[in-house]
């Protein structure tokens, strides 16, 4: 990228309670699900949307995580090498602010507003540390990418944990 194409990105860590493997990614004006089963289709297995909503799957069933959610107004490229499993899906905003919220109403962590405010974004999730035998060894965490785009088909670009294969095709 050229000097003046950098993504302007704004960066947030923050330690997440979960419970049943899922964190929400909510639009401010959204109630996020209480149970996966509820939403739609699993085209990349550990994150799923609607309208407003994401919920992302992670290996601990529960307990605190880490996760990185990072905004940008571009895409800020792929993490290929510091994480085991990544995916892309597209993601409709209503209203451009969102939140990582907990399971069953647990405390919501705002994140940075959204570049382009209301509209379609890419969501780039990475995971490190789905196994639970390779949690223990290096740690689990979840770095979420955020930037505006239209809507395109959704992409696994790394999957290499049993676990994801297991979300990627249950039963």
């Amino acid at each position: 990228m050229a000097r003046d194409e950098t993504p302007v990105v704004q960066v947030k860590q923050m330690d997440v309670e979960v419970d049943y493997s899922q964190v929400y990614l909510v639009d401010e004006g959204c109630e996020a699900y209480g149970h996966f089963a509820d939403m739609p289709s699993r085209p990349v297995g550990i994150i799923r949307v609607e309208k407003g909503n994401a919920l992302l799957i992670v290996g601990l069933q529960w307990g605190e995580v880490e996760f990185t959610v990072a905004v940008a107004d571009r895409d800020p490229g792929a993490d290929l090498d510091g994480y085991e499993d990544i995916v892309e899906i597209s993601y409709e905003s209503p209203s451009g602010r969102l939140s990582l919220q907990e399971w069953g109403g647990g405390k919501t962590h705002p994140l940075p507003p959204l570049p382009a405010g209301p509209g379609t974004y890419r969501l780039r999730y990475h995971v490190r540390g789905m196994d639970e035998e390779v949690s223990l060894e290096i740690g689990s965490h979840y770095f979420i990418q955020i930037w505006p785009e239209p809507p395109c088909d959704p992409v696994v670009l790394k999957s290499t944990s049993s676990s994801f294969q297991y979300w990627l095709n249950p039963g």
